[in-house]
């Protein structure tokens, strides 16, 4: 596996073909869970018609606590890194329309994400897991990776040098992403991913990141981008309560060399799967995931009659245009 040389403004796809080669936790998951909502997602670009507050919200938390943690690894004081934290938070949702886009009893708002950055920077006061510094000297806070595979899809790239002479190359496969936070806890190293919720993080909330898709791609990225030794994942869970104060809690899902290798492993079969999709032009559904996770967005369409799904996608989703779709080697 080596770092790419490849233009970050690249598109996702082989060039003319929906064969993807750059991918994230993000599209694996959608593919793993059902091609079907990876095709309507991926492939044709269709969202929901009104952006989901989950992903605003989230975004906001994590920007604020990027923020908090690059000033304290910077030897800003509590006091300094917090101001500055919620001062800039402020700025970024001063255009968020409470009354538009929220209801009364809403968990997720302009006020309940002000308390819960505060309660996470007085919980955290004194953190016992303090952030990891890079070769660099830059604090291991929201981290961007890519690094290439030793294998790629079959189709190769057509490329025209300035004389016009064509010529064929074969594309790797790379995983992308992004990390929020490399921490020394003890003497251990870990990723640190930050996580939202409104149910109690108990260990049934820990449990299902052990296999998870996402932890094992951070801790092997994490270990083949920055060399950084992590034993796994921290799982920081801020439940959002509004009659009581916001509850922090932490787990870890570990990872042994073992498996790593092992899904690693399993990682080249969902590849060629997805290529023989593109391929086959086809991409099945998975009708044993369609309620999980409260119901796939696309639930309601995949219910009809395949000749009429087109028109209920337009009258549900928008097609985003190229340029706005999910996009793994967009940076943050």
């Amino acid at each position: 596996m080596t770092a790419p040389a490849t233009d970050p403004t690249l598109d996702p796809f082989l060039p003319g073909t929906n064969i993807q080669f750059a991918w994230d936790s993000t599209c694996l998951g959608m593919l793993k869970t059902c091609p079907r909502m990876y095709q309507y997602t991926m492939i044709e670009g269709w969202e929901p018609k009104n952006t989901s507050i989950h992903l605003k919200f989230g975004l906001w938390y994590h920007e604020a606590l990027d923020t908090y943690d690059k000033q304290r690894a910077a030897g800003a004081s509590f006091k300094v890194a917090a101001r500055a934290t919620i001062r800039q938070l402020l700025e970024r949702i001063r255009e968020w329309d409470v009354d538009r886009t929220c209801k009364p009893g809403d968990y997720k708002n302009k006020y309940s994400l002000l308390q819960l950055v505060v309660d996470y920077l007085d919980n955290f006061r004194d953190d016992p897991a303090t952030t990891y510094i890079l070769e660099n000297g830059q604090p291991a806070v929201e981290l961007s990776f890519r690094f290439e595979l030793e294998y790629g899809p079959e189709a190769e790239v057509e490329v025209k040098d300035p004389d016009g002479y064509v010529s064929y190359h074969q594309q790797p496969y790379m995983l992308c992403g992004h990390l929020d936070r490399i921490v020394e806890y003890g003497d251990v190293l870990f990723c640190l991913d930050h996580k939202t919720t409104t149910t109690t993080p108990g260990n049934y909330f820990f449990d299902k990141f052990s296999p998870d898709n996402q932890m094992s791609l951070y801790t092997i990225a994490t270990r083949v981008v920055y060399k950084a030794l992590v034993r796994g994942v921290i799982i920081e869970a801020a439940q959002i309560r509004l009659t009581e104060p916001n509850r922090f809690e932490r787990g870890t899902t570990l990872r042994t060399k073992d498996q790593m290798h092992e899904w690693m492993k399993e990682l080249r079969v969902w590849l060629d799967a997805a290529e023989s999709y593109a391929l086959a032009n086809y991409w099945p559904m998975n009708d044993t995931s369609c309620d999980k996770y409260g119901g796939c967005r696309f639930r309601g369409v995949c219910s009809k009659s395949p000749s009429v799904r087109e028109f209920w996608l337009a009258e549900e989703f928008d097609k985003k245009p190229l340029e706005e779709r999910w996009n793994p080697l967009k940076p943050r």
